[in-house]
């Protein structure tokens, strides 16, 4: 397997309907719509990856917002939460723009590729483990076409932790056990890899300030330049890991 594989694994992806409930769900959210949305036609299906088959710096999150990638097709595409990601991504130089509005937006990722270990959008933004663990095979595949470019991780969230390691050791890597604990600005070497953890760039992590823009950039920018990525920006005085 090679990355030369990972618009196949896409189109697969946006095929699967292995988990009844979130099939169901995702199908009603693309039929009743947000009313700021009524003139969307929604996704509705799994979504895929986003970024280049090269990438050097992969970033973990948990599942597609309803209204966000579940609209547009698109990882962390048309909610608050991809707003503060690609955001932070273009300020430290790793995004061609700093905004995704939907799938034809031009916004171009610079050796970073995003994806997640549940590809269906959740009822209340939370998988089942049953959910996580079906879907995990696809990021298994995922991982395994990265691995020839893949040089650091960035994982959003405690559940995207558990869900990703169980994926790497899938996958071939060495996953020490115990397992690293999660925590933000947690750094581990993984066979090969820098393994970063940050607190996930949710509305409800952002409007309180457990996770500064600050913090979130830092992370970022350690994680580019261990993946051998060029950077810009500083270290910021606004960089305490938080709670």
């Amino acid at each position: 397997m090679d990355a030369s594989g990972l618009p196949l694994l896409d189109r697969r992806i946006a095929d699967c309907r292995a988990c009844p409930r979130l099939v169901s769900w995702r199908e009603e959210v693309a039929r009743t719509k947000r009313a700021a949305f009524a003139d969307w036609t929604y996704w509705g299906r799994p979504v895929p990856g986003f970024g280049p088959a090269d990438a050097r710096l992969l970033i973990v999150g948990l599942a597609p917002a309803a209204h966000g990638g579940n609209r547009t097709g698109r990882m962390f595409t048309g909610d608050r939460s991809g707003s503060v990601l690609y955001e932070a991504l273009y300020d430290v130089g790793l995004a061609s723009r700093p905004t995704a509005v939907d799938a034809q937006d031009g916004l171009e990722l610079h050796g970073v590729r995003v994806t997640s270990p549940v590809h269906c959008a959740p009822p209340a933004n939370k998988p089942t483990p049953e959910e996580r663990d079906t879907c995990r095979p696809w990021l298994v595949q995922e991982l395994r076409l990265l691995r020839p470019t893949l040089r650091a991780v960035v994982v959003l969230g405690g559940f995207g932790w558990q869900a990703a390691l169980p994926a790497f050791a899938e996958a071939g890597w060495s996953v020490p056990r115990p397992r690293p604990a999660f925590s933000h600005g947690a750094r581990f070497p993984l066979d090969g890899l820098e393994l970063f953890g940050c607190f996930h760039v949710s509305q409800r992590n952002t409007f309180t300030g457990r996770l500064t823009p600050a913090m979130l950039r830092d992370v970022l920018r350690t994680a580019g330049q261990a993946a051998g990525l060029p950077t810009r920006g500083g270290q910021s005085a606004d960089s305490s890991p938080g709670a």
